[in-house]
């Protein structure tokens, strides 16, 4: 015969058993990975990524507002403010830049998520041998352009960090933004300039997304490689003068690469006698964008110049 109390005891020992089965059977059927869309189609990646690894410095700025750690980053190319503790933990491995990357050290990361493209772009195949890796870096041949591709991108590292809330309002803050830049602009022309090695330049390679949302009219044509950024196309103050833009929204790319004896825009810009009569210099029409918007250029940046731009107009 089988008592009351004992009886009882076997019941919850039963019951125990069945819940710490039910739990194990919910637990394994949780998905451990999931598909996301990326800039080269959809990636299988874990459902809660742990050790992330940045690459992309498009990224940076949101991946620290979903509270990402990550285990790798290029720290040459971390901008000077804001990623101190980033580059002085030992604990997160330094993988080089995209010209001279250490894929060893990244390895030895152990990352279960890459975040690449962008200047990483060109190393794909070799980072998906490591770990999952995601291309979802803006750009402008993509589906709506730059700006949107932002938007997206952070919507997509929002679903992979279970930060969805997070991502929501930084598209938000985005999308306010470019209203109030779109409503304090018309169709005034500009010069996007950038200053690379002491030299005024054509810089529509790397601000014409800016312009998306915006009617501003560019007074210089899009570059192809050889007159990007990086190198002298042959622009001439005169050429400038004599187009005579309303504005120029000048990038200060030394600023941001560190360039040594670099002198500050600002003075570079006073120092061009050829423009002395333009309309941008005699109005004090001038955007200087922020010092480290070359190596920034995440969606944080693009809503702080769109705000910018919306003052500057405005007071204007």
């Amino acid at each position: 015969m089988i008592t009351a109390p004992l009886a009882l005891a076997v019941a919850l020992g039963l019951a125990g058993c069945s819940s710490s089965e039910e739990d194990a059977t919910a637990a394994a059927a949780e998905p451990t990975t999931r598909t996301v869309p990326t800039n080269l189609g959809e990636v299988e990646v874990p459902a809660e990524p742990v050790r992330v690894a940045a690459l992309d410095n498009t990224s940076f700025a949101t991946l620290k507002a979903m509270g990402v750690e990550p285990v790798a980053v290029p720290k040459d190319l971390l901008p000077a403010t804001g990623y101190e503790d980033w580059a002085a933990d030992e604990a997160i491995a330094d993988v080089g830049t995209h010209r001279d990357p250490d894929f060893e050290a990244l390895n030895a990361a152990e990352p279960d998520l890459i975040v690449g493209g962008y200047r990483f772009a060109d190393h794909y195949d070799e980072l998906t041998q490591i770990a999952p890796t995601i291309d979802v870096a803006p750009s402008a041949d993509a589906e709506g352009g730059f700006v949107q591709a932002l938007e997206t991108q952070t919507r997509t590292l929002g679903e992979v960090l279970g930060a969805s809330d997070v991502a929501q309002e930084l598209v938000d803050a985005l999308q306010a933004a470019e209203q109030e830049a779109a409503d304090a602009t018309g169709t005034e022309t500009v010069f996007l300039a950038s200053l690379t090695g002491g030299h005024v330049d054509n810089g529509t390679s790397r601000l014409a997304p800016l312009l998306e949302p915006l009617e501003l009219r560019n007074v210089l044509p899009t570059q192809d490689e050889a007159t990007a950024v990086h190198n002298d196309s042959g622009l001439a103050p005169e050429t400038i003068a004599q187009l005579n833009p309303d504005w120029m929204i000048l990038m200060d790319r030394d600023a941001a690469v560190g360039t040594e004896g670099a002198q500050a825009a600002q003075q570079v810009v006073a120092d061009q006698q050829a423009w002395a009569r333009t309309t941008f210099v005699t109005q004090d029409q001038i955007v200087y964008l922020p010092s480290d918007f070359y190596v920034t250029e995440g969606i944080q940046t693009y809503t702080a110049v769109y705000e910018q731009i919306a003052d500057a107009f405005s007071a204007a």
